[in-house]
């Protein structure tokens, strides 16, 4: 099986201030998660790593330059999911951890559970001697955060300006044809002191199934858990269309009935990919076959050979 993998940066409206950088960090995590594959790792490594990558990125939504809720507090989500077994698991409201994503990984490995939360997440981190981190707050986020509106704006306020943020996530197809799924995010500026959004959420922020594919969602969390936008993809999926046709028919319902604005990247089992968005842009990368596809504004696609 030829390995695939697509990650994302984000759907909003990112401003030409972060251009540049948020386009450095998907490639950079794309080509990380890659390497992973083209050694014989897993779809599970290989997106646990694109993250984590994108985590430690000051330019994103997660880890390091975490968004600030309401209180001036960060407030961490993320998922990861593996399509060979539908092995699943998250954190919420996570404050002091700087790669989410791997705690959630280990909530999957290492307890009977899916999600743990706040306090129960912290304690486990402490337990299973993930370090904390106190340093995840960037000068510029502390800025904004001192400038912006409150949380009670709509949908298009929020993520067709430049006060909107972008989760991250990666979504891929390893060699022995496993699928695998991980997304990962500080959630909106201003939210309110324990708000989750789609991104922990089963079925919401992502979802993996070796018999359709993987989808990692990003954009307005609240529309996003209405339509359960990752399984709707798949199901479209199941339902014959390509992973182009099943994001675009998804995001186009949700904007249809619920108003929201988002994106996602799908990986198929047989490895087909999409890269899809219905806000001003969406920062992503995906590798296949050598070569690095990688956009930013709509109908972009640009390729690099690989080496």
């Amino acid at each position: 099986m030829k390995t695939v993998i697509v990650v994302h940066g984000g759907a909003w409206a990112i401003p030409d201030m972060l251009a540049e950088a948020s386009v450095a960090g998907v490639k950079n995590a794309v080509r990380a998660g890659d390497a992973v594959l083209k050694s014989g790792g897993s779809a599970i490594d290989a997106v646990e790593k694109a993250v984590r990558i994108l985590e430690d990125d000051p330019t994103f939504d997660a880890g390091h330059g975490a968004v600030l809720n309401i209180n001036g507090e960060v407030e961490l989500d993320s998922i990861i999911m593996d399509g060979k077994t539908l092995a699943t698991g998250a954190v919420a409201s996570v404050r002091n951890i700087a790669n989410p994503v791997s705690l959630a990984r280990a909530v999957m490995e290492k307890t009977d559970h899916v999600m743990l939360t706040d306090r129960g997440a912290s304690m486990f981190a402490e337990r299973i001697g993930i370090p904390v981190a106190d340093d995840l707050v960037t000068e510029l986020e502390r800025k904004d955060w001192e400038l912006s509106n409150s949380y009670k704006v709509g949908v298009k306020t929020l993520f067709n300006t430049q006060w909107g943020h972008d989760t991250v996530g990666a979504v891929a197809l390893d060699s022995l044809g496993n699928v695998a799924c991980a997304t990962s995010t500080g959630g909106i500026r201003n939210k309110m002191v324990g708000r989750v959004g789609d991104t922990p959420i089963i079925g919401s922020g992502g979802y993996a199934d070796n018999r359709s594919g993987a989808v990692s969602c990003t954009g307005h969390g609240e529309s996003i858990l209405k339509v359960t936008l990752a399984r709707l993809i798949l199901f479209h999926m199941e339902q014959g269309k390509s992973a182009t046709a099943a994001a675009d028919a998804s995001l186009q319902y949700m904007g249809e009935r619920v108003k929201g604005c988002g994106g996602a990247i799908v990986v198929s089992s047989a490895g087909d990919w999409a890269a899809n968005f219905t806000t001003e842009r969406m920062a992503w990368a995906s590798i296949k076959e050598n070569v690095l596809h990688y956009g930013l504004n709509p109908k972009e696609n640009f390729t690099d050979m690989l080496k």
